[in-house]
């Protein structure tokens, strides 16, 4: 049931990259160069939207905050942040719109997930020496899983004593209206 529903989420998220545009890597130029906010209102709203849904369901008690895990804060994490940012300026595509852009028949966007998937492979095979000869990458900053704000979940350390979840509701309406606030064209008025 599971797979099922891993599935199926999957497939309408990828029909929904595909409508927003996308899985048109000229778009996340554009939206990069800051030319078209178009994408970038449809990607802010959807993290408001989201965040709203998913705080709203811990506050409702219709989400248990056990599920909810935090990544380490480690060097090596911020390093690949940074790779896969370069990696999405200069391809136009992140895994996700990459994955959806290659359903729809892209051919660009297959040689990006070839390329991910071959540079994820290397990673696993060189993952082992990495982490005895490089174990700097791996020493976690600020004692690891940290937060913002309290999650409920005993395990994380809270930066701030707030609840996290009404950070994240306020947090969920600011993108919203961040969406709505930004102009279609910064850089390059039609």
């Amino acid at each position: 049931m599971e797979l099922t529903l891993a599935i199926v989420l999957g497939a309408l998220f990828g029909f929904a990259l595909n409508r927003a545009g996308a899985t048109n890597p000229q778009n996340i130029i554009n939206m990069l160069r800051l030319n078209d906010t178009s994408l970038m209102k449809a990607i802010l709203f959807a993290i408001g939207l989201s965040s709203l849904f998913l705080f709203g369901g811990l506050a409702l008690g219709f989400i248990d905050p056990a599920h909810v895990s935090i990544k380490s804060a480690y060097l090596g994490v911020f390093i690949g942040g940074l790779l896969l940012g370069l990696g999405f300026a200069l391809a136009g595509y992140c895994p996700g719109t990459g994955l959806a852009a290659a359903a729809t028949g892209r051919k660009d966007a297959l040689f990006f997930v070839i390329g991910g998937l071959i540079g994820a492979f290397a990673f696993t095979l060189s993952y082992g020496w990495l982490a005895e000869h490089s174990s700097f990458l791996f020493d976690k900053i600020a004692g690891g899983d940290v937060s913002l704000a309290a999650t409920g979940n005993e395990k994380y350390k809270a930066l701030i004593p707030v609840s996290g979840t009404l950070i994240g509701i306020v947090q969920g309406i600011a993108f919203i209206a961040i969406a709505y606030l930004i102009p279609t064209h910064i850089l390059n008025k039609k």
